[in-house]
């Protein structure tokens, strides 16, 4: 599954679905997609979510699970766009949503 996130003021952010779920869970969502965020609720949502990703704080090395010497991207450089997004939507007051 891909989700997109949208808003008004920002560029689409794409992202496997894995990832944007577990990002929607540590803002507090259900993880529910498709969904929305009104634009009075980004503060909080945003909050939780940084909150979230300093308990989160996955280290950026080799996958070890596999036989690939691929880099690991963590979750903390995978929400960036999401935040930016959300900082955006934010400062011009419009709403969130993904599908």
């Amino acid at each position: 599954m891909i989700v997109t996130f949208r808003t008004k003021s920002f560029a689409d952010i794409t992202m496997f679905g894995d990832v944007a779920v577990t990002l929607l869970k540590l803002m507090g969502h259900s993880g529910t997609v498709p969904s929305a965020v009104n634009a009075e609720d980004i503060p909080a949502y945003l909050e939780k979510l940084q909150q979230g990703l300093s308990r989160h704080r996955d280290s950026v090395g080799v996958d070890t699970d596999s036989d690939s010497d691929e880099p690991v991207v963590g979750l903390q450089t995978r929400a960036k766009p999401l935040i930016d997004l959300m900082h955006s939507a934010h400062k011009n007051n419009d709403s969130v949503s993904w599908k």
